[in-house]
């Protein structure tokens, strides 16, 4: 399905993916550009208007903001989530606890449990972990 609209915003874009459609064009397309969206969407393949294209790009970049306190990953907490940015960043333990004024025995165990939480069973692991959750 092609939806040819007025409407572009998102509210508008969201409601006609969720009911199908596969493409998405405003008003201001011309024959060209709408015989290209449907034989696309015969053949499987999906078409969007520049402006519909801009912002599906903006809301899929909003959705995949950091992480807040709120909603950190597999039950981290704050303080395990700035040890493991921090050590992503290539610190050693006695550079995080002076720059986070705690021991560096409690880094050493937020550590730990952030490794048992995450699965990482070396500081490289944690690294990637960090870098994919963007945590650091």
């Amino acid at each position: 399905m092609v939806v040819l609209t007025t409407y572009a915003d998102e509210e508008s874009i969201a409601g006609a993916l969720a009911a199908g459609a596969c493409g998405y064009l405003t008003k201001d397309a011309g024959r060209a550009e709408i015989g290209m969206a449907l034989r696309a969407a015969v053949t499987g393949h999906s078409v969007f208007d520049p402006v519909v294209s801009a912002r599906l790009v903006d809301a899929m970049n909003r959705s995949a903001q950091p992480p807040t306190r709120d909603r950190l990953p597999d039950g981290l907490t704050q303080r395990e989530a700035e040890v493991l940015g921090q050590l992503a960043q290539g610190r050693t333990d006695a550079e995080i606890a002076a720059a986070l004024f705690v021991a560096e025995t409690t880094v050493k165990t937020h550590i730990n449990n952030a490794f048992a939480k995450i699965g990482a069973r070396n500081r490289v692991e944690a690294a990637r972990y960090t870098t994919r959750h963007r945590l650091g």
